[in-house]
């Protein structure tokens, strides 16, 4: 059976390490060419056909030249070379040498056709030279054999044969000499590996036969692994201990295959995954097949020796973490045949094996996400390895000194106790150490967390230690629960998890005199005596000094506890399970406490509370945040101590006691009201939040104040006094805009859960605004708070999250019209005359209530003060009538208070005022136009609406009033009779919207004129009373006639108007324009007095000068194009009055154009001499360029100094001319 073999194959295994290449030496040549050949190992770079026959490239690939005369492939029987195949010759070099070619026929040819006849070896020819190149003879020669043997040994398919010149080596020789070394390996291997696969295909058929023998197929199996191994295709040596794992893992589990499990040697308790020769295979060998302890170990070994060799530490981890978690439940499975706690122990040394392993090989890691990987899995190797650990500590009494917290709980509560099949018992001897473990039981008391909270401690065991270890005690049976406790009552034996001040109880209960001398067998063991029972076990178990050295003492389990600790926390925060390192740290933290270094564990201790935090696990926050808090008040730390009292209280309420949270509260308030070295704000975020009212925001206008609720949740168990509180509003739309803060005027107590508060609020800008963050002050300390409320219902506006958008607090409308003031009539009123000026108060969705209107009037405008302002609605608005009282107002200070009715109406006030003018109105002669001024009459009134709250809001306007006279007068000269009685028609034009009504006129003339007729200066006409109706015109006709002057009557001179009187009436509404004056109380119309200036020249029917309009050019005006405007000036008569000039001779004369359709090129105004002679005559021609095409107002050509009456326009000018386009220009001309 080739079983027998298997110590050989350990053997060769461990002796053969790389490939052999035979040298067939024919001509004793092997110690001239050995040197040069052996300087060619390790190959650099071979290329090889793996198990699916692709090629594969190898660098250094490791080999050994070997004669075929050494003894080490002399001695081998061909049994042993078809077993172990893969320790044969890959290649055979057979050396040759010749330097007659008859010798070759005779001899070296016979020879080699003897040894290359064997088909089995890949074999090829060295020809060795000796020639020197200087002999030509012997160089032929040696050619002549070379060419022979290559003829005879040669073939197209495959070249045998290569030359080696002693004398003059050629690199190409050594290229040669490797190509064909690697094709004889490249065959070799394929030939073998399809050997090895036809016999393992043929044991593979009869696996599940009665005579499968797995040792046979083991055999074969790792050969053809090790070939491959020493081929350096790991990835296929690699291939083949997989399956070879999983043929076996099938073996075992096949019924009636089991044999023994293993593990009971010593020294099995230390884990062997890297070490394949732990044990000889010969030790474990059992039948036709391996102990499955030793066997599986031995595989895995194997496979993280290639691993290594592949660079794959990453695999080694991931692979050996899978096998240590498979084969600890095998452990399991067979824990009642192997020594105590041998499945905890060996766990341990195999996790720490493999740490030390491949840290090491950290490096050669390639790639962030793998490297982040690894060290995932370097954690998880040390958190199963300080798991099983701390199980050990706790089975032998080490579980006082454990932190009793959520991770420790999780680990070992839910991490099985050991199952012997019967538990340890105490030696004879241990009374001592009995007593010494009583002693630690009753001194180890529950550390008191701060501020009195009381917690229920957390389990550390499955079940209870005292129970569990009595029940597999061989005297006792599984469901005789009650026997171990004597029949003690207050113990509830079902209770998992139970504090230990209850196990204290149990095992004090039983205390004897004489522990471990005089308890009989039938005695449940009492707690002490078993963590005895199980440390004496141990020692007898672990075999590893360090191990032992760990669980020796409090401090030496402290230590190694830390060192694993430690070294899972940095390999996770060097991994993507950030987190888990953050919860081992508050494991460091917790024996950092216990050592008195507060600095360390406050560090570790905020870690894991920002972890728990956010991640919302308030139970486990629960269990920490006291000790960090504890922490901080030893170390002084204020600010950090405060806001974990804050957090504490923000717990959920059914974590803590009402008294306990009572007692936080206290504390924070305590530090509030003493003098804080180093104020800082304090975050209060999860305990108080805010939200605003249900309903919409509330609307303001631009520039309004206001006040704002809002809602403040509470989570302090009382109350609590707030000296200040502000809370800021954030602009929605600009992040730039920054944050507004409204303040508290006074101290607001917050009582627990709701509250509403009322806030000033000043006036804002424009926008929408949210809330930002509450701030306030607690005595001395200031805090803030950025959260929104949640403690609503989810379906209300109350409730807040992060999850949904901000809902808008306040909106501010932007600057917008509120209210509009305008004069109620756009005509002209009576000049010199109380008149009602009409304002119109129009709010625009805004309500005026408490308004108050200034009114000031301008220069030239003065208010009727004896007289009420009147008040009424304006236009049709359904609204509720208006007493007469509301309608009377006078100005208080220069203004109104608008009543409530005209809040949110339109209304008008009517204020009595009169225009005041010294100016007399003058005539005009009716051929030139009338021309008024903009500002003539013009009078202006500033009015200013303080208005909106806190009459925050102004609104100011200056409105324009006009006054005018009721009439415009013009004159014209209807008639000059012969004897020098002249008609004067005197038009009367309306310029009010107003009906006037003339019962009487007279005419005052000036010097050097008289009435004809009766003199008593009445028209000839006397058509009384004339009605004039609005914007019309009525004419009134005087006969008078001029009359010398004496030249010395100097103060006649000095009269030189004449004075028109108009007696009328006015009817009009206020409403429009011009009415009734205000001083006339009856209703019907009042008598008016209107005077009016006119000048009278002599004689108004001679003129002195003409001016004519000369012919313009027969081509006619283009845009564009100059063209000359010509005027002739002739003298009539000589003036009888020097009105023109002081010098008779000079004319001035001024060009007028509308500048939008003419550009006057030459001078527009200026002098010209026109001689006094009766006749003379003088052209005007100025340069003129049109501006618009079509028909338009040519310019025009006027004397200042030379009234109308003196000028006669013979002939006249044109009213309009035409204006063609310009011509079209060629050179912006395209040809098409």
């Amino acid at each position: 059976m080739m079983a027998n073999f298997l110590a050989q194959f350990q053997i060769i295994k461990s002796a053969c390490d790389h490939l052999i290449v035979a040298v067939e030496d024919v001509s004793d040549l092997w110690p001239i060419v050995k040197n040069g050949f052996e300087e060619r190992l390790p190959f650099k770079r071979a290329c090889l056909n793996n198990k699916t026959r692709n090629p594969v490239f190898v660098e250094n690939l490791p080999a050994e030249f070997i004669l075929t005369t050494d003894s080490r492939l002399r001695s081998r029987f061909p049994q042993e070379q078809t077993l172990f195949w893969f320790r044969e010759p890959y290649a055979t070099v057979v050396l040759v040498t010749c330097e007659d070619l008859d010798e070759f026929k005779t001899i070296l040819k016979p020879r080699l056709k003897l040894i290359v006849q064997n088909e089995e070896r890949e074999w090829f020819i060295v020809f060795v030279s000796k020639a020197h190149p200087n002999n030509d003879q012997a160089t032929k020669l040696a050619k002549k054999v070379y060419a022979k043997l290559e003829v005879d040994f040669s073939s197209k398919k495959r070249e045998r044969c290569c030359k080696l010149d002693i004398h003059g080596t050629e690199a190409s020789f050594w290229e040669d000499l490797e190509l064909k070394i690697m094709e004889s390996i490249r065959n070799t291997l394929d030939k073998r590996l399809q050997f090895y696969e036809d016999e393992i295909r043929k044991l593979g058929e009869q696996r599940f036969l009665p005579v499968w023998n797995f040792c046979n197929f083991f055999i074969l199996k790792e050969s053809l692994a090790f070939m491959f191994e020493i081929a350096h295709l790991h990835d296929d040596s690699l291939r083949e201990y997989d399956e070879l794992e999983l043929c076996y893992l099938e073996t075992v589990k096949m019924v009636g295959k089991q044999k023994d499990f293993g593990g009971t040697d010593r020294g099995d308790d230390q884990a062997a995954l890297l070490n394949p020769g732990n044990k000889p295979l010969t030790q474990i060998i059992q039948d036709d097949s391996f102990r499955e302890f030793e066997f599986r170990q031995y595989l895995f070994a194997c496979q993280t020796k290639l691993l290594f060799k592949l660079n794959r530490p990453f695999e080694v981890a991931s692979r050996g973490y899978s096998f240590i978690i498979s084969f600890s439940k095998a452990l399991g499975l067979h824990e009642n045949i192997l020594p105590f706690c041998m499945r905890e122990v060996w766990v341990i040394t195999a996790c720490l094996a493999l740490i030390n392993a491949t840290s090491s090989h950290c490096n050669e890691i390639v790639g962030p996400d793998i490297e982040k990987e690894f060290y995932r899995l370097q954690g998880d190797l040390y958190s199963l390895c300080r798991a099983k650990f701390m199980r050990l500590a706790y089975i032998i009494g080490y579980g006082t000194n454990m932190e009793r917290s959520p991770l420790n709980s999780a680990s070992l509560s839910m991490l099985p106790w050991p199952k012997p099949a019967v538990w340890p018992t105490v030696p004879p001897d241990a009374s001592s150490e009995v007593l010494e473990k009583e002693k630690i039981i009753l001194q180890a008391n529950p550390r008191m967390k701060h501020f009195g909270i009381q917690r229920k401690p957390l389990p550390l065991e499955p079940s209870l230690l005292l129970r569990e270890a009595n029940r597999r005690r061989a005297s006792l049976s599984a469901g005789n629960v009650f026997e171990m406790f004597d029949g003690y009552s207050g113990v509830d034996v079902s209770l998992r998890g139970s504090p230990s001040s209850k196990i204290h109880a149990i095992s004090m209960s039983r205390t004897n005199s004489s522990p471990g001398i005089e308890s009989s067998t039938d005695r449940p063991m009492r707690l002490s005596e078993i963590y005895v029972a199980a440390e004496n076990a141990l020692k007898q178990t672990i075999s590893n000094p360090d191990l032992l050295k760990s669980l020796s003492s409090l401090d030496e389990f402290e230590q190694k506890y830390l060192e694993l600790t430690k070294g899972a926390a940095d390999n996770y925060h060097h991994s993507w399970w950030k987190r888990h390192g953050v919860v081992l740290d508050g494991e460091i933290a917790s024996v950092c406490y216990k050592h008195n270094n507060f600095d360390l564990a406050a560090k570790s201790y905020e870690k894991i509370c920002a972890l728990y935090a956010g991640e919302g696990w308030e139970d486990l926050l629960a269990e920490v945040l006291p000790n960090l808090a504890e922490c901080q008040k030893i170390l002084n730390d204020q600010a950090g101590y405060l806001s974990s009292c804050v957090r504490l209280l923000s717990l959920d309420k059914g974590l803590f006691l009402t008294k306990e949270r009572q007692a936080v509260q206290l504390e924070v308030v305590r530090l509030a009201h003493s003098e804080m070295k180093h104020p800082v704000p304090l975050d209060v975020s999860s305990l108080i939040t805010f939200s605003g009212n249900p309903g919409p925001p509330l609307e303001l206008c631009d520039g309004d104040p206001g006040t704002l609720c809002v809602t403040v949740w509470s989570g302090f168990p009382d109350d609590i006094t707030l000296e200040s509180l502000s809370l800021t509003l954030i602009a929605t739309y600009s992040a730039d805009e920054g944050s507004k803060a409204i303040r508290s005027s006074t101290a607001i107590i917050l009582k627990p859960g709701r509250n509403s508060i009322t806030l000033s609020l000043p006036p804002q800008k424009p926008g929408s605004y949210v809330l930002g963050v509450l701030t306030g002050q607690i005595g001395h300390l200031r805090f803030r708070s950025h959260s929104f409320s949640k403690g609503g219902p989810a379906d209300s506006d109350d409730f807040m999250s992060y999850e949904k958008p901000t809902r808008p607090i306040l909106k501010v409308s932007k600057p917008r019209p509120l209210v509009d003031l305008a004069g109620a009539a756009s005509s002209a009123l009576l000049m010199n005359e109380p008149q009602w000026v009409g304002i119109i108060v129009r709010p625009i969705s805004y309500s005026l209530k408490g308004a108050v209107l200034h009114i000031d009037t301008g220069p030239g405008l003065e208010i009727e003060k004896s007289h009420a302002i009147e008040m009424e609605r304006y236009g049709d608005e359904d609204l509720p009538a208006v007493t007469e009282e509301s309608n009377q107002f006078t100005l208080q200070g220069g203004g109104i208070e608008l009543p409530g009715w005209a809040s949110n109406a339109t209304s008008v006030l009517w204020v009595p005022v009169r225009a005041v003018s010294d100016r007399i109105a003058r005539g005009t002669f009716l051929v030139i136009p009338q021309k008024q001024s903009v500002v003539d009459g013009m009078r202006t009134i500033a009015l200013k609406l303080e208005f909106g709250v806190a009459h925050n809001q102004i609104f100011e306007r200056t409105i324009a009033v006009h006054f005018t006279d009721p009439f415009h007068v013009s004159t014209r000269l209807a008639d000059k009779c012969n004897d020098g009685t002249l008609l004067l028609q005197v038009i009367l034009h309306s310029q009010v919207k107003a009906t006037l009504t003339i019962y009487d006129s007279w005419l005052d003339l000036q010097h050097g004129f008289h009435h004809i007729g009766k003199g008593d200066s009445r028209p000839t006409s006397g058509f009384f009373p004339l009605v004039v109706c609005p914007t019309s015109r009525a004419g009134i006709l005087f006969s008078i006639c001029s009359r010398s002057t004496d030249a010395g009557d100097e103060t006649e001179k000095l009269q030189q108007d004449s004075i028109l009187n108009i007696r009328y009436a006015i009817a009009g509404d206020r409403a429009n324009g011009a009415h009734i004056p205000v001083a006339v109380g009856s209703p019907g119309p009042e008598d008016l007095i209107f005077r009016s200036s006119l000048v009278l020249q002599r004689p108004v029917l001679d003129p002195c000068l003409a001016v004519g309009f000369l012919p313009l050019p027969s081509s006619g005006l283009r845009v564009g194009q100059l063209v000359p405007m010509k005027w002739r000036i002739e003298r009539l008569k000589d003036f009888q009055d020097n009105t023109v000039s002081k010098k008779d001779d000079e004319v001035l004369y001024e060009v007028n154009a509308n500048s939008e359709n003419w550009m006057i090129a030459g001078r527009k105004r200026g002098h010209v001499l026109l001689p006094t002679q009766q006749g003379s005559r003088i052209i005007i021609s100025i340069l003129c360029l049109p501006l618009v095409a079509g028909f338009v107002r040519p310019p025009q050509l006027g004397l200042p100094n030379v009234t109308e009456a003196n000028i006669s326009c013979n002939p006249a000018g044109p009213h309009l001319i035409c204006v063609l386009p310009p011509p079209l220009s060629s050179s912006f001309c395209l040809p098409a």
